[in-house]
């Protein structure tokens, strides 16, 4: 079972906002949508952009590289790239759409805080 670590505090985290964290080593991405909250990898799994870096839209993060989106409720696929055609088909055989890893987030009085998913 992963611990919950204190990563910020909620005047950190303006709704329609996003900040990278760190945990241990690893970067995470902490997002806030009207009075919900959310924790992902901050690297996008398609071509490990800065997630922290792209842009919030409700629960969707769209990556600053080649603008993959994911839905940050469940880490699904909403976009793999913004190619069309010939080009996105090859993207697809080359690299295959893959989830975006969510973890766990909750609040306390005014603190966020992440749980790590094990694996």
């Amino acid at each position: 079972m992963s611990s919950f670590t204190r990563v910020a505090e909620i005047a950190e985290l303006p709704d329609g906002t996003m900040k990278k964290v760190t945990v241990g080593e690893k970067e995470i991405l902490i997002a806030r949508s009207g009075s919900r909250y959310f924790a992902a990898d901050d690297r996008c799994p398609h071509m490990n952009g800065d997630l922290s870096l792209g842009t919030l839209s409700g629960t969707v993060v769209t990556c600053p590289v080649h603008h993959s989106q994911f839905d940050l409720t469940d880490g699904r696929v909403v976009r793999w790239t913004d190619f069309t055609g010939f080009k996105l088909s090859a993207a697809k055989l080359l690299k295959s759409p893959k989830p975006l890893t969510t973890h766990e987030i909750k609040v306390e009085g005014n603190g966020i805080f992440v749980a790590l998913k094990e694996g």
